[in-house]
């Protein structure tokens, strides 16, 4: 039996993390009821958000050190948030996209494993560097798509419950979150910088990279690696299409009243 394709849609306004975190657990418990009927879709969102630092698994949030450097990283202008993805401390904002596979592991015969999964969007991004912009990775021990041995351009950091997927991965598309990485040794990989697309590609020019044009490419090649058709999701589309429309609304309005910043209030804090 062939498998069913996968909807995505692709944000136009970065969305606050919160937001989007609610909405992940939203669709995450729809899946779930629905797959009771095997009525359930997967589900592949792709977008930026508002400046924030997010904490892994790996952080305790109530730690006197970590309630310190919230502290800090939040008078640049960011949010800070505790999540249940693994991996450390790492931050996402415009300019990078984000990437939030809501996958039944299960569907195939036999079901993927967590690692499998993980080296299945390693890939992905791997094959949208190179295709895409004739940029080659390089091998790494540590998770995520490296330039170089110091050099990283992709992350990921996943969450699975009852074989259904949330969280994901990010690359970084432009210049801009540069700096907010600065703050932060991101992933815990002291002395490894962040590289991006723009200053990198072979195929472009520098300012012609924008995230808008790296979506489309790499959910096609996102359904290539996982072996499955992609089909934009119509925001009428059951249940599903309400809820992301709902969040793209909000924060289309909270953009026109409270803009991001564009680069740390506070500069380097370190």
């Amino acid at each position: 039996m062939s498998l069913p394709p996968i909807l995505y849609h692709c944000f136009r306004t970065p969305l606050p993390y919160r937001q989007t975190l609610a909405l992940q657990e939203r669709l995450h418990e729809l899946q779930l009821r629905l797959r009771r009927e095997n009525a359930h879709q997967d589900v592949l969102l792709l977008l930026e958000h508002r400046p924030v630092y997010t904490l892994g698994r790996r952080q305790d949030e109530h730690d006197p050190a970590t309630i310190a450097e919230g502290a800090a990283l939040q008078r640049t202008g960011a949010d800070v948030v505790p999540t249940k993805r693994g991996g450390q401390i790492t931050y996402h904002g415009p300019g990078q996209i984000v990437g939030y596979p809501l996958l039944d592991l299960g569907r195939t015969h036999p079901p993927i494993g967590i690692r499998d999964y993980i080296c299945k969007m390693q890939t992905t991004l791997k094959s949208h560097l190179k295709e895409a912009h004739g940029i080659e990775s390089s091998l790494n021990d540590n998770t995520g798509v490296f330039l170089d041995e110091m050099t990283k351009i992709a992350s990921i950091g996943v969450q699975v419950r009852h074989r259904l997927t949330t969280h994901g991965f990010s690359i970084n598309v432009t210049p801009e979150p540069m700096l907010w990485f600065k703050n932060v040794v991101a992933c815990g990989l002291v002395g490894v910088r962040q590289g991006n697309i723009a200053e990198n590609t072979k195929t472009k020019a520098r300012n012609s990279v924008t995230v808008a044009e790296e979506m489309e490419g790499l959910a096609q090649r996102f359904g290539k690696v996982f072996g499955r058709d992609m089909v934009q999701l119509e925001l009428a589309e059951r249940e599903i299409g309400p809820e992301i429309a709902a969040v793209e609304e909000e924060a289309e309005a909270l953009q026109q009243v409270n803009p991001w910043p564009r680069a740390p209030l506070l500069g380097l804090l370190k």
